[in-house]
């Protein structure tokens, strides 16, 4: 008489772990997208005044739009990740007659510039000095001083697949209040991280620019169309604000797809100007 009454005991378990299983997912499904409205809402690029944006480096995927007028005067530039080209720092070295530091511990390649001058290190920026496995890491502060650019008037340029979260929260406000502008490609869209450096660069900097990676494109990052977005950074010291554009301020006609054979995947509210 009595196994009747376990099997019902076993299906209510059974029933009360699967239903926890269930709301357990809802919850973070939830949670998931909360985050990813919190990111997006704090992506919304506003309009200077004084910022007339150049694309530098490719016309695909490798070029970054920048303020081309807030550049100079520049003593440096910085290129974190660069794999076997950097068309990037290739222009603003010849354009600028400036030195571009690279970082990279990944690729070994090192890549050259006709006219302009790389200085390559085999190392990666992080939050802290020393070795993963095989590759050594820096700071970012470690490596402009090493470099002797400390105070001096610098630009950077950061695609480093998802390292820029831990590297930037690990950089003071010193450092970067004394950055004009910072261009990147960030990635990903589900660690609180993220919303933790947009954040702290919002103290200093005003976002500029905002586009969509369209290798990236997923609908699981939704309400983001991507997990990969190239944004600008401009110092708040330098870049003056237009309070008559509107938020978030139209997308810049020099964005351009980093695969020109793939369907794009930008914001409906982020259309080229005419």
């Amino acid at each position: 008489m009595k196994r009747p009454s376990i099997r019902i005991t076993f299906v209510i378990i059974t029933l009360a772990i699967a239903a926890a299983i269930v709301v357990g997912a809802l919850v973070r499904r939830a949670a998931g997208r909360e985050l990813r409205e919190a990111i997006l809402a704090e992506l919304q690029p506003v309009a200077l005044k004084n910022c007339t944006f150049k694309r530098f480096g490719s016309a695909n995927d490798g070029g970054y739009l920048m303020c081309e007028n807030l550049i100079e005067p520049l003593d440096a530039a910085y290129s974190y990740g660069v794999g076997p080209n950097d068309d990037w720092g290739c222009e603003v070295s010849r354009r600028y007659h400036v030195p571009v530091q690279q970082y990279d511990c990944f690729d070994p390649a090192r890549p050259t510039c006709s006219g302009g001058t790389f200085v390559f290190h085999n190392e990666c920026v992080g939050d802290r000095t020393g070795h993963r496995e095989s590759r050594f890491f820096d700071t970012l502060e470690n490596q402009i001083r090493k470099n002797g650019d400390t105070g001096r008037r610098l630009i950077i340029k950061m695609d480093i697949e998802g390292a820029e979260w831990d590297s930037l929260l690990g950089a003071s406000d010193e450092l970067l209040a004394s950055i004009p502008q910072i261009t990147m490609e960030m990635h990903g869209f589900d660690g609180p991280k993220i919303l933790e450096v947009i954040r702290k660069l919002k103290r200093t900097f005003y976002l500029v620019n905002l586009h969509f990676n369209n290798w990236s494109c997923t609908s699981g990052a939704a309400p983001l169309p991507a997990w990969a977005y190239q944004t600008h950074w401009v110092n708040k010291r330098i870049g003056v604000i237009d309070p008559a554009a509107p938020v978030p301020a139209p997308m810049s006609p020099l964005n351009a797809p980093d695969s020109p054979t793939r369907p794009d995947c930008q914001l409906r509210t982020s259309r080229p100007e005419h």
